[in-house]
């Protein structure tokens, strides 16, 4: 096993690492009885890569739990709105669920369980999303931190001083951008402190957050690098003798409430959960590689197994 070579906390984005790993992994992939296991092996290659490449102290699996809160749906009723599987379903105040390819649902448990066998807790928390269980830990952990995901929400974690920084994975695992405070000033212009007002004015069409009509990506950073956050901003709008365009100024006053909304849904918690689910990394005893090459041939894992073991110890 690599031994850990510093306090390094890794953690886990698991429904963006598992819906990942499903679109690319061919489903061509299936265990004895014939069940499609893509998005099981190839997240468990993702976990083996990841400890192999940054041998981390601890792993958590952070889990959507409650992957579109109620409280944020209050605050903003068209919150992921467009990934319900039955959008009726909220007009008749029936608990709406995510859509999710056939193929994929039956293998989210099966990941669980597998990652529960090798002692990498699954940590998930009551009106919380994983951004706010990630969010949480990073903030909570005394030493350098490695956020795994391809969710941009995610880069207002990075803090260079805290050694908070995302492995981002828009062009895959083992090919992750580390995403600091650098990669971020050359990607967008701000510091990652500015990055959670930034999304807001921005907007998200993937989660339903619409932003700032007219003011757009380079207009939310050239608003943040002329007054700081979003608090100055709107009170320049306020201010007629200050210096922005007034149909910039009209825009923003119109949309006061609407980015009061957008910035408390925006932002991840630092509350969803206790800092003590997070427990050191150990070399796997011989039951649980026992146990985990039970699992392998039940689910035809193949030498994926092999790969976590020689990661994890």
């Amino acid at each position: 096993m690599p031994a850990p070579t510093s306090d390094r906390l890794l953690l886990l984005d698991s429904a963006s690492l598992y819906f990942r790993a499903f679109y690319g992994v061919p489903d061509s992939l299936k265990a004895p009885d014939g069940t499609v296991v893509n998005a099981l092996r190839g997240l468990l290659d993702f976990v083996a890569t990841l400890v192999d490449q940054h041998s981390p102290a601890a792993v958590v699996a952070c889990w959507d739990d409650d992957w579109r809160p109620q409280w944020r749906v209050d605050l903003l009723p068209s919150y992921k709105t467009h990934r319900l599987a039955d959008p009726a379903a909220v007009a008749a105040g029936e608990a709406p669920a995510e859509e999710s390819p056939d193929l994929l649902t039956p293998q989210v448990p099966l990941i669980a369980e597998a990652l529960g066998i090798v002692a990498i807790p699954v940590v998930g928390a009551e009106g919380a999303e994983a951004d706010d269980v990630i969010g949480t830990l990073a903030r909570a952990w005394d030493g350098p931190v490695d956020v795994v995901t391809g969710d941009r929400d995610l880069f207002q974690l990075v803090d260079d001083d805290a050694e908070v920084r995302v492995l981002y994975t828009a062009r895959g695992v083992s090919r992750a951008d580390v995403v600091d405070a650098a990669w971020i000033r050359a990607k967008y212009g701000i510091d990652p402190s500015q990055y959670a007002d930034f999304a807001t004015m921005r907007g998200d069409t993937s989660d339903g957050i619409p932003g700032v009509r007219g003011i757009g990506e380079k207009g939310a950073a050239a608003l943040l690098q002329a007054h700081g956050d979003l608090d100055a901003i709107l009170a320049a709008a306020a201010d007629e003798s200050s210096a922005l365009k007034p149909r910039q100024r009209a825009t923003l006053l119109e949309s006061a409430d609407l980015i009061e909304v957008m910035r408390q849904v925006v932002r991840v918690r630092e509350d969803a959960v206790s800092p003590s689910v997070v427990t050191p990394r150990r070399p796997l005893s011989a039951e649980q590689r026992e146990e985990l090459a039970r699992f392998g041939t039940r689910w035809g894992l193949g030498g994926v197994v092999e790969r976590l073991v020689a990661a994890l110890g």
